[in-house]
């Protein structure tokens, strides 16, 4: 007769710590939070005033925030139009990626990397509330990597 190996779900979770329960909840906030924000670049209205999503309708930031960038001195603007480019689809990438738990470190840093450049933006043109609610991000982030070792149900647990 063969044996049952059949894992309850109590067995299965009872090597779960309230670190990995607490790094798989921060990666699921972090990961609903950049793919929507990326997905939310892709959202306008159509010419009947009708909201609308697509490939036409991308906009990385609001032009009145490209405006004040194009005026700061200190702004690198010959990066500004690859970044611009970028933003939506490295958010939705390292989203689901941090979702999926492929490479959820390299996600996390992906991440923090984009934060980083977005908070120095921010600075440029003092939004200070902004910066703020970055530096929260990044400090989840940096919690996020800090507990990353009790990472479960990833494809590439060390990445």
């Amino acid at each position: 007769m063969a044996e049952d190996t059949t894992v309850t779900s109590k067995e299965w979770f009872r090597d779960w710590t309230d670190e990995t329960w607490a790094f798989l909840l921060l990666r699921l906030w972090l990961a609903t939070r950049a793919i929507v924000t990326g997905l939310q670049k892709y959202w306008g209205v159509d010419e009947g005033g009708q909201p609308a999503f697509g490939l036409k309708y991308y906009k990385a930031i609001p032009d009145v925030m490209k405006q004040k960038f194009a005026a700061e001195p200190m702004f690198l603007s010959a990066l500004a139009g690859p970044f611009y480019a970028a933003l939506g689809p490295v958010l939705i990438l390292s989203g689901l990626m941090l979702l999926l738990g492929v490479g959820t470190r390299v996600s996390l840093v992906v991440q923090g990397l984009l934060y980083v450049a977005l908070t120095y933006g921010l600075i440029l043109i003092k939004q200070d509330a902004g910066v703020a609610w970055l530096g929260i991000h990044m400090g989840l982030i940096a919690l996020a990597l800090m507990l990353a070792r009790h990472n479960r149900l990833a494809v590439f647990r060390k990445w």
